[in-house]
């Protein structure tokens, strides 16, 4: 790697990093503003305001990496192409190719810490974010509705209504049903402790339903046997998008073998795993934009251009993903779609700067 392949990697990593620092400040800036119209709200008071802030600049930040390589490489290869640098380069022999090789070089590196964010750092401080929202302001976590969380394993469905701080259950429903579908017993308990391979439930009220008869019975303590674990139930206070490859995959394989559909996070699956390639593509974008476009264009006018294409590509991906759940569409389908469509046109107009 010669002198000049460093330089361009280390141009287009700090013009990159510095914009995903402005955009990262200016979305917080907005949840900010949106986040003191709770202040107040139980124990919602401003030094939890920026800690939630806190736990949910990771997330942002893995979803802002795309947008701001594709910023930041606009608007470095653009002050090269306005100071007669990429014609120097041209002119001894260097390659169009060789721009985008020393390009993509840069975005591998960008590509890595997007992995590193999006499996390590990100779910982990997402969910830590939205309890923290939940619990302060509620002192408990209400799951999607007033009607709870379902879950459902072989024969049994079980309703959760709160998920305390510490990973606990409280207001949990079970239904267990016989092999005619027909409710054979019906269990409540108050609270559940995971011990580790096992639940202590706690308070638990049980109703029998037989053939000619209700029978009503409680105990104060019982051990409950099953594969539903605090990692499964992440799930209910995070969004699929923002959860690991690993969290996902474990709960699709919940999800398959209790024969429920598992589309959405087979979608928000595959979505995570190519979203890292996304990096290169918007680098790839920004190619023909600098070499195709006259000096004389300002770097304000090619971050608008960089802005515009980028919302307009979040948005055609965001119909898409909805358009592939509502019509059961292949995931991988939907996911690799946008992406590929984008890598076509910019190779396209590469071929034609090229020509």
């Amino acid at each position: 790697m010669n002198k000049l392949s460093i330089y361009v990697i280390k141009e287009v990593l700090k013009g990159s990093l510095i914009t995903l620092l402005l955009l990262l400040t200016l979305f917080n800036l907005f949840t900010l503003s949106d986040e003191l119209k709770d202040l107040g709200k139980g124990e919602y008071q401003l030094k939890e305001i920026f800690l939630y802030l806190a736990l949910t600049s990771p997330r942002v930040c893995y979803e802002l990496i795309p947008s701001a390589a594709l910023i930041g490489s606009l608007f470095v290869l653009g002050g090269m192409a306005n100071n007669s640098e990429i014609i120097a380069m041209r002119s001894i022999g260097l390659s169009t190719f060789w721009i985008i090789r020393s390009t993509m070089l840069a975005g591998l590196v960008l590509v890595v810490f997007a992995i590193f964010m999006g499996e390590f750092i990100t779910p982990n401080t997402e969910q830590a974010a939205q309890l923290l929202k939940a619990t302060t302001q509620n002192n408990k976590v209400i799951i999607h509705n007033r009607y709870g969380m379902w879950l459902r394993e072989g024969n049994t469905f079980v309703n959760v209504r709160q998920i305390q701080k510490n990973s606990d259950l409280a207001d949990i429903t079970l239904y267990t049903l016989d092999a005619e579908q027909h409710i054979q017993q019906i269990s409540h308990i108050e609270h559940a402790q995971f011990l580790g391979k096992q639940w202590r439930l706690n308070t638990l009220k049980n109703t029998q339903f037989l053939a000619d008869s209700t029978v009503a019975s409680s105990v104060d303590t019982r051990l409950w046997t099953t594969s539903i674990n605090p990692d499964l139930l992440k799930i209910v206070v995070v969004d699929p998008n923002d959860l690991s490859l690993y969290d996902l995959n474990n709960y699709i394989q919940f999800l398959h073998a209790n024969q429920q559909k598992a589309q959405r996070f087979e979608a928000a699956f595959w979505k995570r795993l190519f979203n890292p390639i996304m990096v290169l593509i918007m680098l790839l974008v920004a190619t023909p934009f600098v070499i195709g476009i006259k000096r004389n264009i300002n770097a304000s006018s090619r971050v608008l251009i960089g802005c515009i294409f980028g919302m307009s590509f979040n948005v055609f991906d965001q119909i898409m993903g909805h358009i592939g759940l509502i019509y059961q569409f292949n995931p991988i389908v939907i996911a690799l779609l946008p992406s590929v469509i984008v890598f076509i046109l910019a190779s396209y107009a590469i071929f034609k700067v090229k020509a």
